[in-house]
C-alpha cells in the first residue's frame, strides 16, 4: 500500500483530537505508529493538550502503546497567544451588508 499513510513522509495528522476514536481508526492508528516509529517523521497538529490524548484515544491499553510511540523522541512546539484565524478575520458585515447578503 505505497499510498497508505505509514508511508508517506511526512505523514501530517491535522486537528487531531477533535473526535474519540472507535475500535478500528484506534487499531489503524497504532498499526501506523508502529510502522513510522523511529523510521519516519510524523506532524500531529491538535488544540487538544496532550494531557487529554490518552482519553481521546479510549481504550487504555491501546492508547499506552500509541502514545508511547508517539510522545518518546518527540519535538513539542507549544504556540500561545490568540488564533491566527482570529487575529487575521474581516470585519464583521453590516446590517446593509448583511441583508444584501441573504437576499441574493
Amino acid at each position: 500500500m505505497p499510498n497508505c499513510a505509514c508511508h508517506q513522509s511526512p505523514s501530517t495528522y491535522d486537528d487531531w483530537g477533535t473526535h474519540t476514536l472507535n475500535d478500528q481508526p484506534r487499531l489503524d492508528l497504532l498499526e501506523i505508529f508502529e510502522e513510522r516509529y523511529r523510521r519516519k517523521s510524523t506532524l500531529i497538529i491538535a488544540q487538544l493538550p496532550v494531557a487529554q490524548w490518552h482519553d481521546m484515544i479510549g481504550e487504555p491499553t491501546i492508547a499506552d502503546a500509541i502514545l508511547d510511540r508517539i510522545i518518546h523522541n518527540s519535538h513539542r512546539i507549544a504556540l500561545e497567544g490568540d488564533s491566527m484565524r482570529r487575529k487575521k478575520a474581516a470585519r464583521p458585515l453590516t446590517d446593509v451588508e448583511n441583508s444584501e447578503t441573504n437576499t441574493n
